[in-house]
Formats: structure tokens, C-alpha cells, sequence
């Protein structure tokens, strides 16, 4: 689960989108599975453009409704779901903050972000067009679907969840590199992002992001 509670303006300064390639951004305070949410990717003309996508690329099962599978491990880019999509089609997820739970009945809710103003960043993340039922036996549906990277935990989000971390962008040169560059030069940019530079910023049994934001 995750949040973006800036608005259209602050997110196309941010990742470089002129006014007319980016739709209307509602601020999301929590943002779940199959959701629809803004990424940044490189439109067809080599431009930086801004779409509304699915959350969740879809994996059908067989006799079972498809999942959704909402992020892919670094360790796992060869699989043929993920290599294709990681090596032509990446894009930014923009994000203020993310959630893991703690504890069963009831889960304590950890809101982490960069800071306590909540600044903006972006995951790594890669996105494709989708054909297909989302539910079992429903209708064929077409979405633009996202997913992002996980890598492993710094000691901060370690307390909470100790297997993963989102893989988070935060500077222009990271940024170009994750859209533009190589699969190769896109990997160099995978590491844990440095604890320090974190922080809890809520943490409640409520899923949402209680905080509002401009």
C-alpha cells in the first residue's frame, strides 16, 4: 500500500512532464492493488508523458481469477513475466509515502517517507498494456498496468518487514537513468535506500494515510 498526496503541478515539476502530457492527478492518501495511479514513462515520440495505470501487472491462474501482482523482486529479472517489461518499459511511480503492516488482530499500519513533510520520489517501477479478464470469467478488458521493483530491506523498513524494500528514486539523474538508460545502467541504480534518510511516519491501524497534503 502506498500514497501520493501531491498534486498534478508538483508531480510534473518534479519528473520533467510539460502540462500537456500529464492527465489530471487526484492526491491518493492510500493507494491498493488494482487502484488506478500516475506513473511517469517515455512516450513514443522519446518524450517524458504522464498516464493513469492499473496497480498490478495481471497473472492469470488456471480455473482461478487472475492475481495482481503489484511488485517483482531484483533478484528475479530473468523471469520471462518481469525481463521483457524491465528492459523496454520502465517508468516512475510517484509516491509520498508506503505502508507495511506489523502484528495480526489488529496490524499495526507503518507509514514510512523521506522525511515528515512527505516529500515526493518515486519508485522503480516498469508497466505494459494489458489484454485480457481481470476476474475469473469476466469480460476481456484492456489496462495499462504498473509494477515495481523490491530489493532488499535498510534497517529502518527492516524493523517492520524484514525481506523487502521498494527500489526509491529521488534525483533527476536516477530518474533519467531508470527511463532512458540500459538494463545494465538501470540496475546499477538497485540498492536499499539509505535508512537515515527515512523515517516512520505514522503508525496506526488504519490503512490510510490520514495526512493531507498539497
Amino acid at each position: 500500500m502506498r500514497s501520493m498526496t501531491k498534486t498534478r503541478e508538483t508531480v510534473g515539476k518534479l519528473f520533467r512532464v510539460s502540462d500537456n502530457r500529464i492527465p489530471a492527478i487526484d492526491p491518493l492518501a492510500g493507494i491498493y492493488p488494482s487502484n488506478n495511479a500516475p506513473v511517469i514513462r517515455i512516450a513514443e515520440d522519446g518524450e517524458r508523458e504522464g498516464i493513469i495505470s492499473s496497480w498490478g501487472f495481471v497473472l492469470p491462474q488456471k480455473d482461478k481469477a487472475p492475481k495482481r501482482v503489484t511488485n517483482f523482486r531484483d533478484d528475479n529479472l530473468g523471469s520471462p513475466f518481469w525481463r521483457s517489461s524491465f528492459e523496454t518499459r520502465r517508468c516512475l511511480v510517484p509516491t509520498t509515502s508506503f505502508a507495511e503492516p506489523k502484528g495480526r488482530s489488529p496490524a499495526i499500519w507503518h507509514w514510512f517517507a523521506l522525511g515528515q513533510d512527505r516529500p515526493l520520489f518515486a519508485f522503480a517501477g516498469i508497466w505494459r498494456s494489458f489484454r485480457g479478464a481481470v476476474k475469473k470469467d469476466g469480460p476481456v478488458v484492456d489496462l495499462e498496468v504498473h509494477s515495481f521493483m523490491t530489493t532488499t530491506p535498510n534497517p529502518l523498513v527492516a524493523t517492520i518487514h524484514p525481506n523487502r524494500m521498494p527500489v526509491i528514486l529521488t534525483t533527476d539523474e536516477e530518474f533519467d537513468i531508470w527511463l532512458n538508460g540500459s538494463a545494465d545502467e538501470a540496475r546499477s541504480l538497485v540498492r536499499s535506500y539509505p535508512a537515515e534518510n527515512m523515517a516512520i511516519v505514522q503508525s496506526a491501524a488504519e490503512k490510510v494515510d490520514m495526512l493531507d497534503e498539497c
